[in-house]
This record gives C-alpha cells, structure tokens and sequence, in this order.
C-alpha cells in the first residue's frame, strides 16, 4: 500500500471519527471545558505530522495519552485513538515489538471500561484489517514475519475477548470474526492441529450459542451464517489433510443449511473445495457442476477467484470428454478472452477439435498461465490422457488392425509403451474389442465373438463359407437335388 493510500484511508477513518463524536452529543450539550479542547487540538496537530515525520508524530501521540493521563482520565477516548494511531505508524514502518506493544496498550485502554462497544469494534476491526491486508502485500521475504505478527495479534485479540470466561471484555462477535481470520491464516501456514483446535472452540461457543438463541428469524439466520463460515474453515482442513470422507460429510450438511446470509465468497470457497473433492474421486461431473457454482459466487462477491476457479470449471469438463463449452454459459462468456483465461479458451477448441498436437503446444506455450495452478498441474496428466483416449478412438474406428507405431506417431510421437496403457484401458473399460500382439506391435480389433488371431479376416470368410455349405446340404437332404450336394460340396473345397 503506498503512503498516498494509507493518508486517504486513515482521513476516511478521521471523518468516522468526528461524526461519531457528533452523535454522541445530546439535545443538552455541554460546553467543552479547556482540557478537552487541548486534547482535540494536540490529537489533529499529530495527525498532521504524520506527512512530514513518523518519529516526530509518534512522540505527539505520546504527549495526547500523557496530557489525558495528567487531566485524570486515563485511558480517555482522546488515549485510545492515540494508541490506534500508534499502532498504525508503526505498521508502516513494519516494527513488529511496536506494533504488538501498542495494539496491547489499546486492549488494555478498552479493558478499563472507558470505551464504548462501537469504538472498540470499529478500532479491533480496522487494525485486524490492516493486519490482514499485510499479509496479502508483502513480498515473499517477509511472509514469514509478517504471518509471526498476525498470529500474535490474532492471539492477543482471541484471548482477550474469550466468551469462555478466559477474557477480560466479552464481545462474541469480536471473538468469532478474529478466530476466524486466525483459523485462515493457520491453514495458510499449515499448522493443522492448531487449526482443529480452533474449530473445536468454534463449534463449542456455536452450540452453546444455539442452545441459548430464542426462536427468532434473526437468531436463526445469524447462527446458520456462522456455521458455513465453521464448515468453510473445516473443508479447508480436511482437504489439506485429504480427509476425503470427512471433507465430503462437512460438504454435504455445508449445501444442507438453510436461512443464513453467508457471504458469497464462504460458498464460493466451500463450493470450490467440493468441487476439488469431486475432482479427486474423478466424479468429473459433479466437479464441473460444483466449480460452475463456486464461479457464480466468486463473481457476485467481485473475487479475482472467479478466474481460477472459471480454469477449474473448464478442466473439470475436459476430463468429463463433455461436449459442451464451458464458455457458452452466459456467466462465463465475457471471461473467454481475458489474458488469464484466452490460454484455457484455446486449450478447449484444440479438445473439442480433437487437434492433440495444438493441445500439447499450447500446454508448452502457457506454462505460466496454466502449469503455475498446483491443482491443474495434479491433472495435466489426465488432461492429456483423456485427449488422448479421444483422438485414439477416432483414429482406430475404421481400421480391424493397426501398427501401434502408427498410432503413436498420431498422437505426437508418444512412446508405443503409452499407446499400450491407453488401449489397454479402452479394452478394460469396455469402449474397445479388441487384443495388442506385442510381437508384432499392431492392435487387432474384433467384430465376432470368440477369440481373435492375426488371422481374424480370413476365419471370418470361411466360418460364413461353412454355415452357408450347411444350409445347402440341409435344403439338398430336403429336396433331394443332387446339383445342391455338388454346389455344397464345391463351397467346402473353398472353404478348406
């Protein structure tokens, strides 16, 4: 984020700010006394240093929180911003003991009972925000520190609004926004018996939390929400420790609740792991329906996900052999040409053209766009093994016997041990007759019942020869016509 973006965030944060001090004046309002009045100017003049001097700022702020502590309001609202000034300075100057010294001071302004609920959820809030979108903005260098800090304040925030009766404040909301923000990073670092640990409390608070909410619509709703957000941390798990029977059970009440408002990217994000689940059972089109799905919700959440999961969607068709474009679909279609997606676009023209040398050349040309996806890199494979299949069959169609060189040669020069795998598998699954002599190296199809030889044609010429000689000896026996035992008798000459 640059400086010029953190000052127009934070003055929105300001504006906030003073209007919320508005509303908080009666119809009877008080004049402010001297005091109060210093400690609003000191308060801006600091925020005004911030563009010049970070250092000079902090001290300012420093000066706010001693002047409200000398007037025998400490931990005042006027401290309290400071704080979260503070906290703010040193997030950009990246400080992690500062960050974490000041965020604490701020939990402990908010423990002494001089802030109101609102300010304290708008300030936990904007700070686990901004610690959040750090996350997203660092270089891979500093990924490792930047996820240390954000579990530590995950932490601190988690313990001290425990509504277990280990926290100073209750605030459940608090608590279960921060534990779930705390659950994602610890997937992300993949710390997985923390994370169980953390949906063990979760789903405890949730029952307790159900047992207690009376039968209103807003209960209700509010209680559904919060279990898909629950079953969307639990999928992930599971999934990251290929629990498919557990991911599937957790899917499938997950698509069972009803009458919460989750936010679109919870379904969007349980709908896609569904449909990697599907993937991984080769249930290929359960998979494509499901990553359509998770598509539509990543769209209408606005996500950058959509795309990857828009890449899923058309993979998940390729390996169903379906017929149908993904991206005739009317959600799909204004994404075809889009710099991320025109290499998938392509990739399903060479598929449905059958063109296994434009399929393979795009795979080689698109290794960023395409093989970059650790998903789509686990079925490349399958990708090119269905493709194959597909362009074998209509290559083998009108021939009873093919060199398997031939065949290789075909399918863009792969070994003849590959040619064996895929016919192989064509004759167990049932979509072949046929048998491979692997002296010869040449595939022998059979359209008769029985056995086949390399000699099948001519076995077939003279197994009908034979049945034809049998029903003129038959009608000879009947009629007595000696002309039909010498026609009989010269066909089983040319038979033999």
């Amino acid at each position: 984020m640059s400086d010029d973006e953190e000052y127009e965030y934070e003055y929105d944060d300001d504006e906030d700010e003073e209007m919320e001090d508005q509303f908080e004046y009666t119809d009877e309002e008080e004049e402010a006394d001297d005091g109060e009045i210093r400690l609003e100017n000191e308060y801006y003049n600091a925020k005004g240093l911030r563009e010049h001097d970070l250092g000079e700022a902090a001290s300012a702020f420093e000066k706010v929180i001693e002047l409200e502590r000398e007037d025998g309001k400490e931990n005042g609202q006027w401290s309290y911003k400071a704080m979260k000034q503070l906290v703010k300075l040193h997030l950009r100057t990246g400080e992690s003991s500062e960050i974490l010294r000041h965020y604490n001071r701020m939990l402990d302004c908010i423990a002494k009972g001089g802030i109101t609920p609102n300010a304290t959820e708008k300030g936990i809030n904007g700070m686990l925000d901004r610690v959040s979108s750090l996350l997203q903005g660092n270089s891979s260098s500093k990924v490792e520190d930047t996820q240390k800090l954000a579990s530590q304040v995950y932490e601190c925030t988690v313990n001290f609004f425990d509504p277990n009766g280990n926290g100073l404040v209750r605030n459940d909301r608090l608590w279960f926004k921060t534990n779930l923000k705390y659950g994602q990073l610890l997937y992300e670092t993949n710390e997985t018996t923390k994370l169980s640990t953390l949906l063990r409390d979760l789903k405890t608070t949730q029952s307790q939390g159900d047992a207690s909410l009376t039968a209103t619509t807003s209960a209700s709703s509010s209680s559904s929400t919060h279990l898909m957000e629950i079953y969307a941390l639990q999928i992930q798990l599971y999934s990251r420790q290929k629990d498919n029977k557990k991911l599937r059970e957790v899917f499938n009440r997950a698509m069972t609740v009803r009458g919460g408002i989750p936010h679109p990217r919870t379904i969007a994000l349980i709908q896609e792991f569904g449909g990697k689940m599907h993937m991984a059972a080769r249930e290929y089109e359960s998979a494509g329906k499901t990553f359509f799905q998770a598509f539509k919700s990543y769209d209408e959440a606005g996500d950058p996900n959509r795309l990857r999961c828009l890449k899923y969607l058309v993979m998940a068709s390729m390996l169903h052999a379906s017929t149908i474009n993904p991206f005739d679909s009317q959600e799909a279609r204004p994404y075809r040409d889009d710099p991320e997606i025109v290499a998938m676009t392509n990739l399903v023209h060479a598929f449905h053209s059958n063109d296994i040398q434009a399929f393979e050349e795009i795979l080689r040309e698109n290794q960023g766009r395409i093989m970059e996806d650790e998903f789509v890199r686990e079925h490349v494979e399958d990708l090119l093994r269905t493709i194959r299949r597909q362009v074998l069959r209509r290559l083998i169609q009108p021939y009873k016997r093919i060199s398997l060189n031939a065949i290789a040669k075909e399918l863009n020069d792969i070994p003849v041990q590959d040619v064996e795998s895929l016919l192989v598998g064509l004759i167990l699954d049932g979509k072949l007759d046929g048998e491979i002599d692997q002296l010869e190296g040449i595939l022998l199809k059979n359209h008769t019942k029985g056995n086949i030889s390399k000699y099948a044609p001519q076995e077939d010429l003279c197994k009908s020869l034979e049945e034809m000689v049998h029903a003129l000896e038959g009608i000879s026996n009947h009629c007595g016509t000696s002309r039909l035992k010498e026609s009989a008798r010269h066909i089983r000459g040319i038979a033999h």
